[in-house]
């Protein structure tokens, strides 16, 4: 998912993309963990998901705080 792809997202859509991608980030974690992974690179993509979505998050609510 692309930085551009984020920012088009609504606030409720961001927060729902970070919970699907948090749980997805824990179902690797365990395949990981049980050697049933066969892209261990998935790991580091998911994870770069997460902070692009929550440095999206983020920016918005210091635009909200400044625009006060």
């Amino acid at each position: 998912m692309k930085a551009n792809d984020v920012r088009k997202l609504s606030t409720e859509e961001l927060a729902k993309e970070l919970n699907e991608l948090k749980s997805e980030l824990f179902k690797l974690r365990f395949q990981f963990a049980t050697s049933q992974l066969e892209n261990p690179m998935k790991l580091k993509d998911v994870k770069k998901d997460i902070a692009r979505v929550k440095t999206v998050i983020r920016e918005r609510e210091l635009k909200m705080e400044s625009s006060n």
